[in-house]
């Protein structure tokens, strides 16, 4: 089928933490087919694009199309990218480096491939269906393991000359503090990520301090998940709850330098510490970052809860590459 007579049919695909999802939409961005897999951990380059190729494929053909039938994908990886060129500069997650992702799925599928920060998909997704739809300069900011950003302004994915940009979880906020796995000192993710919080929670709870969190995930920061940390603070752990609001209201100082920088109309949050406590973290954060801001900034924005959830990054990433490739 030539490319004249291709359907409008386009496929995301969102890699993050330890799964892979796989959608296609219709004209209407209504989902036909899907397919998730798992990853495992860190692997080569191969193995996951080949995981990821057959995802494609089962998505595809869960839509009951053929690849010939679909007019573009688009690719969310954790990291850097360098957009233009369809390369991942970095995934540490992943350890890769300087992968030519699109060229390597454009081989196997014969079709276009546009490869994405997988945060800036996840705004991107927001800003057309979600929580930011129609704002002017939306920010998307996502605690989680780490903490990732992105912005869309007037409908573009801002973007540095090569790389994808808005590390917000990278910036220093702690000159001379904690190591980060980036390798730099002090960013905002060893003081607000889950992992952060998870971290000093583990300390209390082995001090007897948040008795809850001992008792139902112990000390083990990977069982100290988003629900558990909610479960604690409806508990009565008001440690956890305190180094919670501590980490929201670091946040919220990098969100008072983003709505300086950019004077975003709309800021969502989202990710699994949003979703599991969406009223205490829009409250803390918002109310922190304005704060912060300079008097005529005040109230020129609003904090909001992502929408989509999961669907926000392979939503966004099949929106951009119909963008892309439309246009």
């Amino acid at each position: 089928m030539s490319s004249a007579e291709k359907k409008n049919y386009w496929v995301g695909l969102d890699l993050g933490g330890t799964k892979m999802l796989a959608t296609v939409y219709d004209a209407d961005f209504k989902p036909i087919g899907r397919r998730r897999r798992r990853t495992k951990g860190t692997e080569g380059a191969d193995s996951v694009t080949a995981r990821m190729i057959r995802t494609l494929r089962d998505a595809i053909e869960d839509a009951k199309l053929t690849p010939s039938e679909v007019s573009g994908i688009g690719i969310g990886i954790p990291g850097p990218v360098d957009q233009e060129k369809g390369v991942v500069l970095e995934a540490v997650n992943l350890s890769w480096e300087n992968v030519q992702l699109a060229k390597l799925v454009k081989s196997e599928l014969d079709l276009p491939v546009v490869v994405l920060n997988d945060v800036d998909a996840g705004v991107y997704g927001e800003y057309r269906f979600g929580a930011a739809k129609s704002a002017r300069t939306a920010i998307g900011i996502f605690p989680g393991t780490g903490i990732g950003g992105g912005c869309v302004y007037d409908g573009q994915i801002i973007r540095g000359k090569r790389n994808s940009c808005m590390e917000i979880g990278h910036i220093s906020v702690t000159p001379e503090g904690q190591l980060c796995g980036c390798g730099l000192r002090g960013c905002l993710e060893t003081e607000a990520s889950r992992l952060a919080i998870s971290a000093e929670v583990a300390k209390a709870a082995y001090r007897g301090e948040a008795p809850y969190v001992l008792a139902s995930a112990g000390t083990t920061l990977a069982d100290i998940r988003s629900g558990i940390l909610a479960e604690a603070i409806a508990a009565g752990d008001k440690v956890v709850e305190q180094i919670v609001r501590r980490a929201a209201r670091i946040l919220g100082t990098a969100v008072a330098a983003s709505v300086h920088l950019l004077g975003p109309d709309v800021i969502v949050l989202g990710g699994g510490l949003v979703e599991a406590m969406p009223e205490l973290y829009i409250e803390t954060v918002a109310s922190a970052a304005r704060k912060a801001v300079m008097p005529s900034f005040v109230d020129t924005f609003k904090v909001v809860a992502a929408k989509l959830g999961d669907d926000a990054g392979v939503l966004g990433c099949a929106a951009w590459a119909q963008k892309t490739f439309s246009e």
